[in-house]
């Protein structure tokens, strides 16, 4: 067997076992023209050649059966691929990356789509950093292109190595439980299919398939927080502590996200409990049955309303949370909170209220 094997059987283990992929789908696929992107191209490309070729043979065969593309593909095999790529206009080598994968699709039949985004000026305009703001550029396309080509997913190229670097930014950052978890495998309409592999292996497949990716040279610089964890602190680790330290980290990865899938369904049947009234508009809880909870689960209850009102709980920081809670303890009337210019809080009635607040 080739060892590139090694690695498609892996990524077909990972699309299995969360359920990435199902019969039907159209899939973006997000390809920057690096070793991640375009090992994920490949396999992709590959997958749906070997599976049209069975169902052809099947047909031909006079198999009235269930096909061997109709087993695939409920196992994970997309019914249509089409490429979407971000020039970001910051390197000098941005266009022949572009080109580089506008051949490839042209080459293999695959429908591409690319555009050019000055990020460094978005960032400028948005007061953001640069990765942040070539981050929502790339995703902001990746659903236009998901909505033109009427797909219905996105696959973004992230490995294991990607995932262990993001948590420990998480940990230097300070973050909660839930940042032990790293990048999830799904999200939404989201999907990671080589979360489960290792860079290496990423770049021994492009290697024995001779893909010759483009190479990012600003990722050997260590100007930001990520190339310096990459580049410095887990070699470093790994020489001085733990060779192993990616799987390590991984492992406990799984144990938080198993814990966390465990709580978030408790935090839903509380919520439930609590729940006297939910519109577009406004959330109404119940305070004394609030007030029973356990703190834990009181924070989580927060986020998850905040959550379902806006649709992400991101700029709750801890200090709103104790604010929150510390005016649900005290149960004083016609006070009220506003964390955020969106959002406002306030207790009436032995209730608690969460209001869109523009």
């Amino acid at each position: 067997m080739r060892k590139s094997n090694n690695l498609e059987n892996k990524i077909k283990g990972t699309i299995e076992k969360y359920d990435l992929i199902g019969d039907g789908d159209k899939i973006v696929l997000g390809v920057s023209g690096g070793p991640d992107s375009i090992c994920m191209l490949d396999f992709f490309n590959n997958l749906m050649k070997e599976s049209k070729k069975e169902n052809i043979e099947t047909k031909e065969n006079g198999n009235k059966g269930v096909s061997p593309w109709q087993k695939i593909a409920k196992r994970g095999v997309p019914l249509a691929i089409v490429v979407a790529h971000v020039n970001h206009m910051i390197r000098e080598e941005a266009s022949d990356d572009e080109e580089y994968v506008r051949n490839y699709c042209e080459k293999n039949g695959i429908e591409f789509y690319s555009k050019s985004i000055d990020v460094k000026s978005l960032a400028n305009n948005n007061k953001i950093g640069t990765e942040e703001a070539g981050r929502k550029a790339r995703y902001d396309f990746f659903d236009e292109v998901m909505k033109k080509t009427n797909s219905n997913k996105v696959a973004i190229a992230h490995n294991k190595n990607d995932k262990i670097e993001t948590i420990i930014m998480h940990v230097f950052r300070g973050s909660g439980i839930n940042g032990l978890i790293g990048i999830e495998p799904k999200r939404d309409i989201y999907i990671r299919p080589l979360i489960e592999c290792e860079r290496y292996e990423i770049e021994r497949y492009c290697e024995e398939k001779n893909l010759n990716p483009r190479i990012d040279k600003t990722n050997f610089e260590n100007i930001y927080t990520r190339n310096k964890i990459r580049n410095v602190a887990i070699p470093y680790i790994q020489k001085e502590f733990n060779p192993n330290i990616i799987q390590t980290i991984d492992r406990l990865s799984t144990l938080v996200s198993e814990e966390e899938e465990y709580m978030q369904h408790q935090v839903e049947g509380s919520y439930k409990n609590i729940l006297i009234e939910e519109n577009g508009k406004e959330i109404v809880l119940d305070l004394k049955k609030f007030n029973n909870e356990e703190k834990v689960i009181k924070s989580r209850i927060i986020r998850y309303t905040i959550t379902r009102l806006f649709g992400s709980s991101n700029k709750i920081e801890l200090i709103h949370i104790e604010d929150i809670l510390k005016l649900c303890s005290r149960n004083i009337g016609n006070k009220y909170l506003t964390p955020n210019k969106n959002i406002k809080i306030f207790i009436k009635n032995k209730k608690i209220f969460f209001m869109v607040n523009y």
